[in-house]
């Protein structure tokens, strides 16, 4: 379903994510997933950890009503309020993530609805 793309002539991956994802079968495409808790309607006491864990949730929540999981997962792209937050939401961010990891952009954008801190689409392929 999904094999790491590596090659030496291109800078290996920093972080939890891949070079790039070789992937066959049915592509799916999430939407950004703020951090709203579903439950409340607000965003998760707390700060950019909170808010990444929650915006993973929701992504797995999606994944799992059609049959996958964050396995399947190929691509995500992760926008951040304030580029300092990279490592923290990193920390969590690799706590859902296994070899080989998606491939992954992550950038810094001037506003997220609501004020969040950090939104999360992702790129996901089934059999």
């Amino acid at each position: 379903m999904k094999t790491a793309m590596n090659t030496a002539a291109a800078p290996a991956a920093i972080g939890p994510y891949s070079q790039g994802i070789a992937a066959t079968g049915t592509t799916y495409y999430l939407s950004g997933q703020l951090p709203i808790d579903p439950a409340t309607g607000a965003f998760p006491e707390g700060g950019i950890q909170e808010q990444t864990r929650q915006s993973l949730l929701n992504a797995q929540a999606i994944l799992k009503s059609v049959g996958l999981d964050l396995n399947n997962v190929v691509k995500t792209t992760v926008l951040l309020s304030d580029i300092a937050n990279f490592g923290p939401m990193n920390e969590v961010y690799a706590e859902f993530f296994a070899q080989p990891f998606p491939a992954r952009s992550a950038f810094a954008v001037r506003d997220l609805p609501k004020g969040a801190l950090v939104e999360i689409e992702m790129v996901a392929v089934g059999e």
